[in-house]
């Protein structure tokens, strides 16, 4: 039987992409595997075609972690136009309605910051949850609405950067699963006014910040110059993704058994909850693991030795 001929390059890492507007998440993805001619590549939240910024790109080994971007914290950078509602609560949808702005910017800022803290969000028609298997913006594309469930989301910070007529410019930080074209579309009930969405731009995600971002252009001139060494450079190592969670570190023994899907035992643990896994001779990062109640810590993603 002849051997399957292998697909791309076997590279691991996290690209820290800058999404442009107009395309799709997985579209920015589709064209950053080929730029790398990655066999294994995966993107870690979607954007929407509209919005721009940070989206990480797991390669390889990498997507093991990449559930752990999904939920992490993100914070973005929103300009909402007041006074117009649309079916999508973007400027990608329909105009619903249209009614005159009467707020004042004390009044905007003080409604804004009514939804700091823990607050219940309805998705939106046009969000990606699913309902019996279909993404909710297929049915509503089909004229089809269904009852969504509110779901408790936390905004941690919002700052209001400025008002231009109807277009209000503000900041977030939110946990994972806020809707920001929900939280325009709130803010636009609560001044009476409606708004939508018509520029969102994503600063961080998890322990990532906006400084180590790239975009499509950049990658391309930079392999223009200096080919895969170039592009591979800007990869961020397996570990950054969970940088910022307890590091508990192994005995060569102990690194053994782990990569043997056993849990082990290590001096300086924290009591409970999960954390990164060294080894102590070598600062190899291993994966993550969970503490359990003996004390034990269980491996949960392991990095595949190479």
């Amino acid at each position: 039987m002849a051997k399957r001929r292998h697909r791309g390059r076997d590279i691991n890492g996290i690209l820290l992409l800058n999404k442009p507007a107009g395309i799709t998440s997985n579209g920015a993805l589709q064209i950053v595997k080929r730029l790398f001619a990655a066999a294994k590549a995966g993107h870690t939240g979607s954007l929407d075609p509209l919005a721009t910024g940070m989206l990480p790109i797991c390669f390889g080994e990498a997507t093991k972690f990449s559930q752990f971007l999904l939920d992490a914290d993100k914070s973005y950078r929103v300009t909402a136009r007041l006074g117009i509602t649309t079916e999508t609560g973007d400027a990608d949808g329909e105009v619903v309605e249209t009614r005159p702005v009467n707020a004042t910017e004390a009044q905007i800022e003080a409604a804004l910051m009514g939804f700091l803290g823990a607050i219940e969000q309805v998705p939106s028609m046009y969000s990606a949850i699913k309902h019996e298997g279909q993404p909710l913006y297929k049915l509503a594309r089909q004229g089809i609405t269904v009852e969504r469930k509110p779901r408790q989301v936390t905004i941690h910070r919002l700052e209001l950067l400025g008002v231009e007529g109807e277009d209000v410019t503000f900041e977030v930080d939110c946990t994972k699963g806020t809707y920001v074209r929900s939280l325009v579309e709130d803010l636009g009930a609560a001044l009476g006014c409606g708004g939508h969405v018509i520029a969102l731009h994503r600063l961080s995600a998890g322990p990532y910040p906006a400084g180590q971002m790239l975009t499509l252009d950049e990658l391309g001139a930079l392999k223009d110059e200096g080919g895969f060494d170039a592009i591979d450079k800007k990869l961020l190592p397996l570990y950054t993704a969970v940088a910022d969670w307890p590091r508990v570190e192994l005995g060569q023994d102990a690194s053994y058994y782990l990569q043997q899907g056993q849990p082990v035992m290590a001096t300086q643990r924290p009591k409970e909850g999960w954390v990164t896994l060294y080894r102590t001779d070598t600062e190899e990062f291993l994966g993550v693991g969970e503490v359990q109640e003996d004390g034990m810590i269980a491996p949960r993603r392991l990095v595949t030795a190479h």
